[in-house]
């Protein structure tokens, strides 16, 4: 039997704090899911496809993850590829109440999804994507935050969005 888990997040934009849950879930399971799936509370910057070639260039030493595409429920895709766990990191105990809710909702809308929670390493609690794109914003160096195979082409579109703004 192939222990299957999806990782599920927006990654608007891919961080290296992604990465490190991500990469850590590979040693993990034998096949780690990386689903970009829609959140109805966020307003994204880049396009699914953006998102999908963001994660495929950070990740090409992965032989186990895949990456995919969600614009519905998570229970249910979690039963459809027949995986055994959904993989979220945690950065603070803030994240733990949101991610705990939607933990239990999962369960509830399929008893096969068991969400497997991994606390973020410590270089990496601060960071988020909301934290880059602020960041990037005014300029600032997001170097140390995003991988560096991305690095110009979230910098472009973020210091772009900016100045349409104004």
């Amino acid at each position: 039997m192939r222990r299957i888990a999806v990782c599920p997040g927006s990654f608007d934009p891919i961080t290296l704090g992604h990465i490190d849950i991500i990469k850590r879930a590979s040693k993990l399971f034998d096949k780690v899911i990386v689903l970009i799936s829609a959140n109805a509370a966020k307003t994204t910057s880049f396009s699914y496809t953006e998102r999908l070639d963001f994660i495929e260039r950070a990740t090409p030493d992965l032989d186990n993850v895949v990456i995919d595409i969600l614009d519905g429920l998570l229970a249910e895709y979690v039963k459809d590829v027949g995986a055994i766990a959904i993989v979220k990191g945690l950065r603070a105990v803030s994240d733990f109440e949101y991610e705990f809710q939607m933990a239990l909702a999962n369960k509830k809308l399929y008893e096969g999804a068991e969400t497997v929670f991994l606390t973020t390493s410590a270089e990496n609690m601060y960071l988020s994507s909301s934290v880059v794109k602020q960041i990037a914003s005014f300029g600032g160096d997001i170097s140390h935050f995003v991988p560096s195979c991305v690095l110009e082409d979230i910098k472009t579109r973020l210091v772009k969005e900016i100045k349409n703004e104004y």
